[in-house]
C-alpha cells in the first residue's frame, strides 16, 4: 500500500544519534531475537560507534523523525548503512522513494552500491526490487551489491 506523504530527508547532525539509535533498536529487534542475539545496549551502542553525521541523513514525515540513512564511501563504492524508517510507515513506499533518490545519486557519480542486511530480513525484498544481489552470505549475514545500470 503506498500512501502520499511529505517526506524529506536532510543532513543529520550528532544531535540525532540517540533518536536513530532508538529506532535501531526498534527495528533490528526481531530479526536479532530470532537470529538469537539481541543486546538491548550493544545493539544502540555500535550504532553510536559507527555514527557519522557526515555520510548520514534523516527521513522526515510531515517535518517529523521518521527514519534515516547513510551513504558511505569507500574504494570504488559506496555502502549503504543504517537504513532505518519507523515501523509504522513501513510499506508505505517512503523507503523505496528514498532508496532510489539515493541510488540515483549514486549512478550519476558511477559508484556501485554495497549493503549488509540480517538472514532473514524483510528489507531483503526491497532491495532486490531496487537491483541488489546477493554477494555472499551465511547463517547470520548477507551482502549485497548493486552493480550500475547497463
Amino acid at each position: 500500500m503506498a500512501i502520499m506523504a511529505d517526506w524529506a530527508i536532510r543532513q543529520a547532525s550528532m544531535s540525532d544519534v540517540e533518536a536513530v539509535a532508538e529506532l535501531r533498536a526498534t527495528v533490528l529487534r526481531t530479526d536479532l531475537e530470532r537470529l538469537g542475539g539481541y543486546d538491548a545496549h550493544r545493539v544502540r551502542q555500535r550504532l553510536r560507534d559507527g555514527f557519522d553525521p557526515a555520510h548520514t541523513w534523516v527521513i522526515e514525515v510531515g517535518g517529523v523523525f521518521a527514519g534515516c540513512v547513510a551513504l558511505r564511501p569507500a574504494d570504488h563504492c559506496h555502502w549503504l548503512e543504517y537504513f532505518y524508517l519507523t515501523p509504522a510507515l513501513q510499506g508505505s513506499g517512503i523507503g523505496s522513494s528514498v532508496l532510489r533518490e539515493l541510488l540515483d545519486r549514486c549512478d550519476r557519480s558511477g559508484a556501485l552500491v554495497r549493503l549488509n542486511l540480517l538472514q532473514g530480513s524483510p528489507a531483503r525484498r526491497l532491495y532486490e526490487r531496487h537491483g541488489f544481489t546477493v554477494e555472499i552470505e551465511d547463517p547470520v549475514d548477507v551482502f549485497m551489491v548493486r552493480r550500475l545500470p547497463q
